[in-house]
């Protein structure tokens, strides 16, 4: 498995971005953040958190 095909875990986001559990949750409700389910866990796309960040910055520039 490759860094971009990475499947990381709420906590793990949470902890990358320094962000709330909820907060997470709203990126991912409103379609911001791309994720997937495998039974009941929510898994996020490292690519996905990728593209968040990236286009956070092109937001802010």
């Amino acid at each position: 498995m490759t860094a971009d095909s990475e499947l990381l875990t709420v906590p793990e986001v949470m902890a990358r971005l320094k962000i709330s559990r909820s907060t997470v949750y709203d990126l991912i409700r409103t379609r911001r953040l791309a994720s997937i389910t495998i039974g009941r866990a929510r898994r996020i796309p490292a690519n996905a958190l990728n593209a968040l960040i990236h286009h956070q910055l092109e937001q802010a520039a």
